[in-house]
Parts: C-alpha cells; sequence; structure tokens
C-alpha cells in the first residue's frame, strides 16, 4: 500500500471550486507591479482552505512539522528547514478514498524586508538545483510508512505568475509493477516582495502508473489563486 493511510476519492471535481476562478495570468496584459510590504494577515487570509478546493478535503491528522518545509527533491532527500527570520504561516489539506489521495500543504515565509525573503528563496533554489533527475528506490516498510519500490523522475520549470516569480519542482514518482500505482507532486517556490511562498500538490493514483492528465493544470490553478489573492 502507499504512504498515505487510506486512499482517496478522487473525484474529478475534487478542486472544481477553484477551476472558474484560478489560473495562469493572461499574457495580454502585465501584471501591475506590487508595492509595499506584505504582512501576516494577508496571507493568512489568501492561504487557500478546505471548503474552497471542495467538499472531501479536510485537515491531516497528524499536523506537520512548522520547522520544516515539504521536500523538495523527492526520494529519501530530507525535507529543508524552514530558512530563518520570518513569520510562518502555513495550512495543509487531504482528501482521501479508496483509489488514491490528494495532499495540499501551503506554507507562506513572511520576513521584515525583501532582502531575507530573496535570500531564503535562493538558498531553497540551491537545494532544487542539486536534485537529481531520475533515482530509484527500494520498497520501505517500517513503523512509520509502507511503500513499494518506485522510480521517481524530477523536472525544474521557472515559473512567473501574477508578480511572482520563482520555480517549481515537478516530480513524477512510479510503483513497481507487482504494486501498480504512481504519484505526481509539485512544489512551487515563489517570492514576491517580502513574502516566500511554498506550495506542494501531491495526486497518488493506485492501478496506475501514467500521470493524471489534469495534474499540470491543477497544481497551477491551487498555487495561481493564492497568489492572485495578494496581488
Amino acid at each position: 500500500m502507499f504512504v498515505t493511510a487510506r486512499a482517496a476519492r478522487l473525484t474529478a471535481t475534487a478542486v472544481v471550486a477553484l477551476l472558474a476562478v484560478a489560473g495562469c495570468s493572461s499574457d495580454d496584459e502585465p501584471s501591475p507591479e506590487p508595492t509595499g510590504l506584505i504582512d501576516v494577515t494577508t496571507m493568512r487570509g489568501a492561504l487557500l482552505q478546505a471548503a474552497e478546493i471542495g467538499p472531501t478535503w479536510q485537515p491531516p491528522a497528524q499536523s506537520p512539522d512548522p520547522t520544516k518545509l515539504v521536500s523538495i527533491c523527492g526520494g529519501t532527500t530530507p525535507a529543508p528547514t524552514v530558512p530563518p527570520g520570518g513569520d510562518v504561516v502555513a495550512s495543509s489539506f487531504v482528501d482521501e478514498g479508496k483509489q488514491g489521495a490528494q495532499t495540499l500543504d501551503q506554507t507562506a515565509l513572511v520576513y521584515g524586508d525583501v532582502t531575507l525573503a530573496t535570500a531564503a528563496q535562493t538558498a531553497l533554489r540551491a537545494i532544487a538545483d542539486g536534485c537529481e533527475t531520475k533515482v530509484s528506490m527500494p520498497a520501505t516498510v517500517d513503523d512509520d510508512k509502507s511503500e513499494p519500490a518506485y522510480t521517481e523522475t524530477v523536472e525544474i520549470k521557472t515559473l512567473d505568475e501574477a508578480g511572482w516569480k520563482g520555480f517549481v519542482v515537478v516530480r513524477h514518482k512510479t510503483y513497481e509493477k507487482a504494486h501498480p500505482g504512481s504519484a505526481d507532486t509539485a512544489v512551487a517556490v515563489l517570492n514576491s516582495r517580502n513574502v516566500l511562498l511554498v506550495d506542494q500538490y501531491a495526486l497518488y493514483r493506485l492501478g496506475t502508473a501514467s500521470a493524471a492528465s489534469n495534474f499540470d493544470a491543477d497544481w497551477q490553478k491551487l498555487v495561481g489563486t493564492v497568489v492572485q489573492r495578494v496581488g
């Protein structure tokens, strides 16, 4: 079985509440250049809540470690520590059922000035640049998880969304044939003014090794909704 304790419904409407309002910035008109620092209250209000994503989403049974971000490179690479000096605003949700699972982890780091936020993004980009492009891992069975052997590919892309700039690490995990399944993960790291946003969307599917056709569109809409609220 997969890392998740249960598997998800993965209905086509899981992120339907966002599809009509989110997406990438238009290429027709440039986004206005934002001014002023962003405060914690603004970022807390910008992060998505479960009801906005879909009716089957809920907070995870165990809250994430507030001192750690999500893993950037995948495989067995450890999750990086939150870059110091900023206030942390975080929100995580899961959608679990019988055919797979979806997770969304949102962390906004609100710094006192632009320089600290830029330095934090540079540190995370250095980690991403060190990711292996393909890793193969043996099966893992211990007290924390039970996961079949898998191969995971990693790709880094540049992002520029509504004035927020940075990168995304897109990973695709294929499990061994004896336990068919796949996992797609996108970790977006975006900076605007004094804030660094680290947003991870992951989709786990049982019974198929192929990537989900709507995965790229969904993670872009989830991230796009947050940054467009801030401007």
